[in-house]
C-alpha cells in the first residue's frame, strides 16, 4: 500500500488500513462516504479513484496541489481489494488551491464552497449543501465527483488473485469492466462458482452482462471443453429434444446427418442457456435427467451417452418461476448487479464502450477519443451528460448506456459527446436528502394480454426508439423474442415510425 498514514489523509482510511495491516481482516469493513471521481477535464486518467471523507474531526478541504503543510487534505486512493494506493494531489489548472471544504457532520459531511469554481449539487448550482450517497458534485466544467457510502477498504479477495485484476479502471481478465465494490464482490463469486464446479444460475436484469458472466465461469473453471451459448426462448417447444441431445444417423429421414445436440456440443465444456425463464415448465422437465447424471439419449439412438458439461443458466425473472426440481439442480447462484447499483462504473464502462465503438466505426466515433500526453485514451464527454448517467434511473443496464451514447454521438456537433435532447425531459431531479429512485422490478412476471396489434406495436416501438426488449415489456409479452415472432408475423420493419 502506498504512503496513506501521513498527515492530510482522511482518518478512517488511516485507521481501516492500519486495522488490516495488524491482521484484523475478519472484522466488518468500516462503511464510509467516499467522494469517486467519475470525470476530470484535466486528468482524464483519474477516473475511478477515491477520496473517503471522516465521520468526525477536523475539517478537510479539497483543491489543487498539495496545500499548508498542516492543513488536512482531502487524498485520492486507487481502491481495489485489501489495498489503497495513494495518488498524487489534484493538478486541475482552473480549480482553486483551497476549493471545497467538507465539515464531517452526524447526518453526512457538509460541503462548502471557498474557491472561485462554480459548485453544483444534482445540477442545481450552491454554494454549500449536506451530502447524501447518490449525489453528485460538479467544479464548473473542471471536475464531477460522485458521492457513494461503501467499506473504507475493500475486503482482501480470497479466490480472485490480482493477476487477473487488469490496470485500473480498465476491463480485467474476464472482460469485466469496475471498480466499485458490488464488481469486486461479482468477481469473486464468478470465482467461487467456478471452482464449485457445479450448475449455477445467474439472475439479474437485462444488460447486466450474464452471457460474459458465464463465459467469465467456463474461463475460470478446470474445464477444457468448449463453451456453448443458446437463447432458451429459441428453442422451438417441438424439437427441443432434437436441439438438446441431438440425433443419430439418417434419423428421422434418410440422409440426415448425425447431430451432437447442444449437451453433447458442450462436453467437457460450459453450456450457457439464456433466458432459461423463458421455457414452459413442461419443457423445463427435459432437463432433469441429463442435469443429475449428465445421461442424455440421442433421437434414434438405442443406447444412452453422457456428457461432462456444466450447465450455466440465466434469467431476468423471479427464481421461484423456475420448475422447482429444475431449480433444485442449480448449486450455485450469482446475482448480477444493476447499474444503479453501481453508478460509479458507468464512467468507466461509458469509456470501454467507446473505444470499442470508435475501433469498429472510427469515422463515427474516432473524433470523440482524446489521448494524453502519455498515450491514454479517454471519452470526451460533457460535464452534463456525465452527471445524467450518474443520475438515470436504467432498466436495461449496460445496454442502455450503450444506446444512449450512440444517441449522443449522433446529435453531438463538436468534439465532445452532448446530453441528448430527449435525456433533458427525462433527466432525474431529487432534493439532495432524498434516496436514489429505484428503476421497475424487471423480475416479476407480465401478466399475460391479448395479442398486440400493429399499429400497438408500431406505437410501442416508435415510443421506446426501436428497444424491443423495452416495446415487448410495455406490450406485456414474454421477451423481446415474442415481439421479434409477431414482428415478423405482421411484416413490420423495426425501424418503422408511425
Amino acid at each position: 500500500m502506498g504512503g496513506i498514514a501521513r498527515d492530510g489523509t482522511s482518518g478512517v482510511a488511516t485507521t481501516v488500513v492500519r486495522r488490516h495491516e495488524r491482521g484484523s481482516s475478519e472484522e466488518k469493513p468500516v462503511e464510509a462516504m467516499v467522494l469517486v471521481i467519475v470525470w476530470s477535464s484535466d486528468e482524464p486518467a483519474r477516473v475511478g479513484e477515491v477520496a473517503v471523507l471522516p465521520a468526525s474531526g477536523a475539517p478537510l478541504i479539497l483543491g489543487r496541489g498539495p496545500g499548508a503543510t498542516r492543513e488536512r487534505r482531502v487524498a485520492f486512493f486507487r481502491q481495489r481489494p485489501g489495498t489503497l494506493t495513494e495518488r498524487p494531489p489534484l493538478e486541475a489548472s482552473a480549480i482553486s488551491r483551497r476549493q471545497l471544504r467538507f465539515y464531517p457532520e452526524h447526518d453526512g459531511p457538509r460541503v462548502e464552497r471557498i474557491g472561485q469554481c462554480d459548485l453544483e449539487l444534482n445540477g442545481a448550482r450552491c454554494d454549500a449543501a449536506t451530502l447524501r450517497p447518490g449525489d453528485v458534485l460538479a467544479l464548473s466544467g473542471e471536475l464531477v465527483l460522485y458521492c457513494a457510502r461503501r467499506p473504507a477498504l475493500i475486503p482482501p479477495s480470497r479466490l480472485f488473485t490480482s493477476k487477473q485484476w487488469g490496470a485500473f479502471g480498465e476491463p480485467d481478465s474476464l472482460g469485466i469492466i469496475g471498480e466499485s465494490p458490488a464488481l469486486w464482490r461479482l468477481r469473486e463469486m464468478l470465482q467461487f462458482a467456478a471452482m464449485a464446479e457445479g450448475h449455477t444460475l445467474l439472475l439479474g436484469q437485462s444488460g447486466t452482462g450474464k452471457e460474459l458472466a458465464a463465459r467469465a465461469i467456463h474461463q475460470l473453471s478446470s474445464r477444457t471443453g468448449k463453451f456453448v451459448s443458446r437463447n432458451a426462448a429459441t428453442l422451438p417447444p417441438g424439437l427441443i429434444d432434437a436441439e438438446l441431445f441431438g440425433n443419430a444417423k439418417n434419423y428421422p429421414n434418410p440422409g440426415m446427418a448425425e447431430r451432437p445436440g447442444l449437451v453433447g456440443e458442450a462436453s467437457g465444456g460450459t453450456l450457457f442457456l439464456d433466458e432459461i425463464g423463458e421455457l414452459s415448465l413442461e419443457l423445463q422437465a427435459h432437463l432433469l435427467r441429463v442435469l443429475d447424471a449428465g445421461e442424455y439419449q440421442r433421437l434414434g439412438d438405442v443406447l444412452a451417452r453422457r456428457s461432462t458439461f456444466c450447465l450455466v443458466a440465466a434469467t431476468n425473472r423471479d427464481p421461484k418461476l423456475l420448475k422447482h426440481d429444475v431449480l433444485a439442480r442449480f448449486v450455485g447462484r450469482v446475482e448480477l448487479p444493476r447499474l444503479v447499483d453501481r453508478r460509479e462504473d458507468a464512467p468507466l464502462l461509458a469509456r470501454h464502450l467507446l473505444l470499442r465503438a470508435a475501433e469498429r466505426s472510427p469515422d463515427l466515433a474516432g473524433h470523440f477519443i482524446g489521448r494524453t500526453d502519455s498515450g491514454y485514451a479517454y471519452p470526451r464527454l460533457d460535464a452534463r451528460l456525465v452527471v445524467h448517467l450518474l443520475q438515470r434511473s436504467y432498466t436495461a443496464n449496460v445496454r442502455e448506456l450503450d444506446a444512449l451514447l450512440w444517441r449522443s454521438m449522433a446529435v453531438s456537433a463538436g468534439d465532445h459527446l452532448e446530453l441528448p435532447p430527449d435525456c433533458l425531459e427525462v433527466r432525474e431531479s431529487r432534493p439532495p436528502d432524498a434516496p436514489p429512485s429505484a428503476p421497475p422490478d424487471a423480475t416479476l412476471p407480465t401478466p399475460a394480454r391479448a395479442e398486440a396489434t400493429p399499429e400497438a406495436i408500431r406505437s410501442a416501438l416508435a415510443r421506446h426508439e426501436g428497444r424491443v426488449a423495452d416495446a415487448a415489456r410495455e406490450l406485456g409479452l414474454s421477451s423481446r423474442y415474442a415481439l421479434y415472432r409477431l414482428v415478423k408475423k405482421h411484416g413490420i420493419d423495426i425501424d418503422e415510425r408511425p
